[in-house]
């Protein structure tokens, strides 16, 4: 079944919108990390709705990672990690969701998944554009895994890497973390994101990310992610002493390192002659 044709409107009730999303513009003058060189730029995903987001540019010829963050979070809070991506050799394209930092609308389950359709599209014609001819990595954290999973199993022929950080593969545990009554609401997992099912339907390069003490999203649903992925090049990163919301602190610059590794192995792959 073609994931727009879903419905997730169970997870578009107030009881669950209101915990799963927490949105937050984005300060006057600009992020914390004002300064670091991101370029704005707005997608409309639909009439009247745009999403803003936040562009961080390497080479021409070098990966673009297309970055989708957690909740709570904005892209401009990513200025400061955005010039450390450009020393690593790799572009990062924040995106925002409805609400979230200069974006526009209110943000629901099913309108997270569509509008990562529309940004998508906008992206590449973007590259294309720019004359932007290195891969294209997707990239999800917390709940930015939901729309990068979504992508990665509906295009996963124009997807050449797939990076999931602090990614859930069950949804309904999540919900009850964060304050959601499932059981008396009705939902059961099949109501979910359904991220355990999209992984298995995309096969190239998948790099996973988890703190060993993530009391939000646990380690096992890192591990469920990873053994339902069919990748042949796949890498499973467990960060001990982190939890779900400090790896890159914790890790410093072996955060850079390891996605920068990564996404040039992707990039040297794309190079080499086919036989």
């Amino acid at each position: 079944m073609h994931s727009l044709s879903v419905d997730y409107s169970k997870l578009d009730r107030p009881e669950v919108v209101k915990r799963l999303f927490a949105p937050r513009l984005e300060p006057v003058g600009g992020g914390a990390g004002e300064g670091g060189g991101g370029l704005d730029h707005a997608i409309e995903v639909e009439a009247g709705i745009r999403i803003g987001c936040r562009f961080h540019l390497a080479g021409p010829e070098d990966p673009n990672i297309l970055f989708f963050h957690g909740n709570g979070e904005i892209a401009v809070d990513y200025d400061d990690a955005g010039p450390d991506f450009v020393a690593h050799g790799m572009s990062l394209l924040a995106v925002d969701y409805r609400g979230y930092g200069r974006s526009d609308g209110i943000p629901t389950a099913t309108n997270l998944l569509a509008d990562a359709h529309a940004i998508f599209r906008e992206i590449r014609s973007w590259l294309r554009e720019q004359g932007r001819t290195g891969p294209l990595l997707v990239m999800g954290r917390s709940l930015g895994s939901a729309p990068a999973l979504e992508l990665a199993a509906e295009h996963g022929a124009d997807i050449d890497g797939l990076i999931i950080e602090s990614g859930f593969a069950f949804t309904m545990p999540l919900l009850e973390c964060i304050g959601v009554d499932t059981a008396a609401l009705g939902l059961t997992e099949s109501d979910g994101f359904r991220n355990m099912v999209k992984i298995g339907r995309y096969t190239k390069p998948t790099l996973i990310i988890h703190a060993r003490n993530d009391r939000i999203i646990p380690v096992r649903d890192a591990e469920t992610l990873q053994i339902q992925s069919p990748a042949r090049g796949k890498e499973f990163q467990i960060v001990p002493g982190a939890d779900h919301n400090n790896i890159m602190a914790v890790t410093g610059k072996l955060y850079f390192q390891v996605i920068g590794r990564f996404a040039a192995r992707i990039a040297r792959a794309r190079k080499r002659p086919r036989r």
